[in-house]
């Protein structure tokens, strides 16, 4: 079997996902191609792993493939396709999609998914990830791509649409939802046994139902305590706490991230709610100068004393590839099409997040039905950007990027339409050939 990992140079992430295939019986032997255009990234997962892969026994085979040239020599033949790329990386790409916005008074805390940010991520990501289908439908047209990268419901949304290769989009958030919900209220004891209803779309897809191990519903205990936790400066998921003060409902991706997919929290006119709800702006890139640092550090440490013990993590990748080859039932949160409306009140074109059941057929999405109206319409406010920025890629005209970024709830709530345009126009000119040519 033949896994291909697409964006290798993300070490620690390949180390997870690959890591998590050689904890596995059914994975561990296979072959594990790695493919980066950066050359020197792809050599240092390359030592980690094989060193990983000794302290495994010894299992499976690591080849390498640097730049685009071979690309098709990484995914010939492969099983599965893991794809974790990030096209323009930290500097410069990430640094334009905060500094330009700021110039115009828009504040952002990560800027992957949705907004302004998320918005140029997608629209320089699809056209490389198209090319990696039109190599796959060419060298392994039954390949599954596995999709890590952000903005997911976009990049996947858009392979889904577009492109023959069968794509299911994953995320780490459906996971840790109610785990994270039941920690910060301090009921970590009802987490054993806990029976969960995840449905919406990606980074915003709604905790529908939670109950103990004994099939008590855990809702009306946890709205008794959110105005404590709303009142504590400490707490740093105040956001998704209000979600279920004024929506009924948990969501699965972090406070942080949910800060901007609205027009509710970041407000120039409200400056006092940044500290209300521990807002933290420029987070992403906060974050992006630490883990750059850290790994230096952590790499040094790995070629002097040797490689960490790995334990199989929470991620679903080498669960849905040992699932499918030992067709073993296995459930997961996917990022599937809403073709066959499995929840009717979405889009049939809007990529949503719901329960699939993998095992050797594949990836089956499961019918959820009809989400709570307001939470619907809040993942209408996102979706209506996915929908639009998917259009701009596929038909490069530059009005479907102005539609999307005035019809982002926050850019919209911030920002007139006169300089929405010229913010789109100037983050087009400062992306330069990380970004296609629109007209």
């Amino acid at each position: 079997m033949k896994i291909t990992f697409l964006g290798a140079g993300s070490t620690v992430f390949a180390r997870n996902v690959i890591g998590d295939c050689m904890c596995s019986e059914a994975l561990r032997d296979s072959g594990f191609a790695l493919y980066d255009i950066d050359p020197q990234r792809m050599e240092q997962s390359r030592v980690i792993l094989e060193a990983m892969k000794k302290e495994k026994g010894g299992y499976g085979k690591i080849t390498c493939f640097a730049g685009v040239e071979q690309r098709k020599a990484a995914l010939k033949d492969a099983d599965f396709v893991i794809n974790a790329i990030q096209v323009g990386g930290y500097n410069p790409c990430t640094i334009i999609d905060f500094e330009i916005p700021k110039k115009y008074g828009l504040q952002q805390t990560i800027a992957d998914t949705l907004g302004i940010g998320g918005i140029m991520r997608a629209l320089r990501t699809i056209p490389v990830m198209e090319d990696f289908a039109r190599d796959m439908e060419e060298v392994c047209p039954n390949a599954l791509l596995l999709n890590y990268t952000n903005p997911m419901a976009m990049l996947s949304g858009y392979m889904q649409h577009y492109t023959g290769v069968k794509t299911v989009g994953l995320c780490h958030s459906v996971q840790v939802c109610a785990k994270s919900l039941l920690e910060t209220v301090g009921l970590e004891e009802k987490l054993e046994g806990c029976k969960t209803l995840i449905a919406g779309i990606n980074h915003m897809a709604w905790l529908l139902e939670i109950k103990d191990k004994f099939g008590n519903d855990l809702y009306p205990e946890i709205k008794t305590l959110i105005d404590d936790k709303l009142n504590d400066p400490d707490c740093k998921n105040k956001v998704r706490l209000d979600y279920i003060k004024h929506f009924g409902y948990y969501c699965t991706e972090s406070s942080e991230h949910n800060a901007e997919y609205n027009p509710f929290y970041i407000k120039s006119k409200y400056p006092e709610l940044i500290e209300r709800y521990n807002i933290p702006l420029d987070e992403y890139p906060r974050r992006c100068i630490n883990q750059i640092n850290a790994w230096k550090d952590e790499y040094q440490e790995i070629l002097s004393s040797g490689i960490k013990e790995h334990s199989r993590s929470l991620e679903y990748a080498s669960h849905i590839m040992e699932s499918i080859v030992t067709n073993t039932p296995y459930e997961i949160g996917g990022n599937v099409l809403n073709t066959n409306h499995l929840i009717t009140n979405l889009p049939a074109d809007a990529c949503v997040e719901v329960p699939c059941l993998v095992n050797g057929n594949g990836v089956t999405p499961c019918y959820v039905g009809k989400l709570p109206v307001q939470c619907a319409a809040m993942n209408m406010t996102n979706i209506n950007v996915q929908l639009l920025t998917i259009e701009a890629a596929k038909t490069h005209k530059k009005d479907h990027i102005y539609q999307a970024a005035m019809l982002d709830p926050h850019t919209g709530s911030e920002l007139d339409i006169d300089s929405i345009k010229k913010m789109v126009d100037e983050l087009i000119e400062a992306h330069g050939d990380w970004m296609p040519k629109f007209h």
